[in-house]
């Protein structure tokens, strides 16, 4: 009797338990763990590292600025700056982003800026470059 009276509330406990899932709104997906970013290099009119002042990324939909979250180890080399990286991700359309770049040469004091689409998503596992340039180079 005791077995019968425990596996009845032992199957009357299991079907009490709901299952709580999180309706994020993306399917099931398996992603990676690699970790992406996106480079740019400025470069001199020799094609060599530039250095430069006042870089920034602005996203051309929101107007917000952009800072990649790995772009504290970055500019290692010269000229050459982590402009975004998965930690991004959600703040990027599924769609594509603009991202303007813009730097000044300390060298030349010439600014040069370029447009790299980028895009992202709520459910997107990385960051996927849609177009743009590799460098900017200035004169």
């Amino acid at each position: 009797m005791k077995k019968i009276v425990l596996a009845l509330l032992l199957v009357s406990a299991l079907l009490s338990c709901k299952e709580k899932t999180t309706d994020t709104g993306c399917e099931d997906r398996i992603c990676t763990e690699e970790f992406r970013s996106l480079v740019i290099k400025f470069v001199d009119n020799k094609a060599v590292g530039a250095e430069v002042k006042d870089f920034s990324v602005v996203n051309q939909r929101t107007g917000e600025k952009v800072y990649a979250n790995s772009a504290a180890a970055s500019n290692l080399i010269k000229g050459s700056f982590i402009i975004v990286d998965d930690g991004n991700t959600k703040s990027l359309s599924e769609a594509g982003d603009d991202l303007k770049i813009t730097g000044t040469s300390v060298e030349t004091n010439q600014t040069k800026s370029a447009i790299i689409k980028v895009k992202g998503g709520k459910c997107a596992c990385h960051i996927e470059k849609v177009s743009g340039p590799e460098q900017i180079a200035f004169d």
